[in-house]
C-alpha cells in the first residue's frame, strides 16, 4: 500500500458505483510478457539491488523459483479493481514495490511478479457492502491464473517460495490454501512463504505451520511493523515473526542484528536500522532515525497512525535477503537426495 496525503479522506477513495454495476477491465492472458511486472527472462526492477550496495542480482544461476505478489498500488475511485492497460500504474508498480520488495528475493530465486486487476484501496475497508470483497475475490482470481500459468509453463518441478505484501500477501494466503495444503507434491517444493503485512492465523493451514527458526522449510512466515508501545487488539490473534531472529518468542532482539534495512529511495543500506520484538501479533519496532521509512498515514483512521506498514519490507530487507537464500540452501540439503 501507499501513503496517502494528509489532505485526504477514506472516503474519497470510495469507488463511486457499486461493483456489480460496472465491466471490469479485461483481465489478462499471462502468455504476454507484459503481463508480468518481473520475470527472470528480462530486465526489470526486481533486477534492482540499492544504488550504493555491494549486492547483485543472482537469478540467473539460482536454485530456486520466486512467486512474488505485490501490494495495493491502485486507490482511485473510478473502478473497484485497476485497469492492466494503464501504464502510467505499472511504471508505478515497477518502481515501487516490485524495486523495493521483490528485489529482495534476487538472491534466492528467479522472480516472477504476475500484473492483476488489483482491489483498490477502498476494498479493505468497506464494511457496509459485499463490493470490496467481490474485488478482492477479482484480483484473486487473476493472482490464481497467474499461478496456473507459471506452473504449466515456468517451475519445471523447482523449489518455490512464495511472497507478498499487504493485498499481495492476502492473496498469497489464499494461494496457499488452494495449491499447497492439501497437494503432497507441491507441499513439498516450497521452501518458505513469506506473508507478510496482513493478518495469517497460526492455524490457518492444516498441514503448513508458522516457521520456528531461520532455517525452517516448508512453512510460512508473517508479521505487521509498529512503533513500540502501541497495541492492536485485532492482531492479537495472528502470527508475528521476528525477522532479526526468525523465531516466535518475545524476546526483544537488538538492533545489532539487522543487517540493514533500505530506505525509499533505494541508495543505502541502513545497518541496524531498528531492533525487533514480537508482542500480541505485532512486531515492535523502534521508530528508525534515518528518513525514507514511512508510517503508514490513513486519515480517519487513527489506529494506524503508529503502523510501519509501508516499511514492512524495508527495514528489515537485508535480512529477508540473507534468510530467503539460507532457505533456499536448507531445502536443498534437505532434498539432495
Amino acid at each position: 500500500m501507499i501513503l496517502l496525503p494528509l489532505t485526504s479522506c477514506l472516503n474519497l477513495l470510495k469507488p463511486r458505483h457499486d461493483f456489480a454495476t460496472y465491466t471490469p477491465a479485461p483481465g489478462p492472458d499471462y502468455a504476454h510478457d507484459s503481463l508480468w511486472a518481473a520475470l527472470p527472462t528480462r530486465r526489470d526492477s526486481a533486477d534492482a539491488v540499492p544504488e550504493q550496495s555491494n549486492l547483485r542480482d543472482e537469478q540467473a544461476t539460482a536454485a530456486a523459483d520466486v512467486f512474488f505478489i505485490h501490494p495495493t498500488t491502485y486507490y482511485w475511485r473510478a473502478a473497484w479493481n485497476a485497469d492492466l492497460g494503464r501504464e502510467k500504474l505499472n511504471r508505478y508498480t515497477d518502481k515501487s514495490t516490485i524495486r523495493h520488495q521483490a528485489s529482495a528475493f534476487n538472491a534466492a530465486g528467479r522472480i516472477y511478479a504476475p500484473r492483476y486487476r488489483q482491489a483498490t484501496l477502498y476494498s479493505f475497508f468497506d464494511e457496509e457492502t459485499t463490493n470490496g470483497q467481490a474485488a478482492l475475490d477479482l484480483a484473486y482470481a487473476d493472482v490464481k491464473t497467474a499461478f496456473q500459468y507459471y506452473l504449466a509453463h515456468y517451475n519445471q518441478g523447482r523449489p518455490i517460495i512464495i511472497a507478498g505484501h499487504s493485498q499481495g500477501t492476502a492473496h498469497a494466503t489464499r494461494l496457499l490454501h488452494e495449491f499447497f495444503d492439501n497437494d503432497p507434491k507441491l507441499r513439498h517444493q516450497l521452501v518458505a512463504a513469506y506473508l507478510i503485512g496482513f493478518k495469517v492465523k497460526p492455524d490457518e493451514y492444516q498441514t503448513i505451520r508458522p516457521c520456528p527458526d531461520s532455517l525452517a522449510t516448508g512453512c510460512f512466515i508473517s508479521y505487521n511493523s509498529v512503533a513500540t508501545g502501541n497495541d492492536y487488539p485485532p492482531f492479537h490473534p495472528f502470527v508475528a515473526t521476528n525477522p532479526l531472529t526468525w523465531t516466535l518468542d518475545t524476546l526483544l532482539a537488538p538492533a545489532t542484528l539487522n543487517r540493514g534495512g533500505v530506505s525509499q529511495d533505494f541508495k543505502r543500506i541502513d545497518p541496524q536500522v531498528t531492533d525487533a520484538k514480537v508482542h500480541q501479533g505485532l512486531l515492535w519496532i523502534t521508530p528508525p532515525k534515518p528518513g525514507g521509512y514511512p508510517r503508514f498515514l490513513l486519515p480517519g483512521r487513527p489506529e494506524l497512525r503508529h503502523s510501519y506498514h509501508i516499511a514492512d519490507y524495508g527495514l528489515f530487507y537485508m535480512n529477508i535477503r540473507e534468510n530467503a537464500k539460507a532457505r533456499v540452501h536448507a531445502w536443498q540439503g534437505r532434498n539432495s537426495q
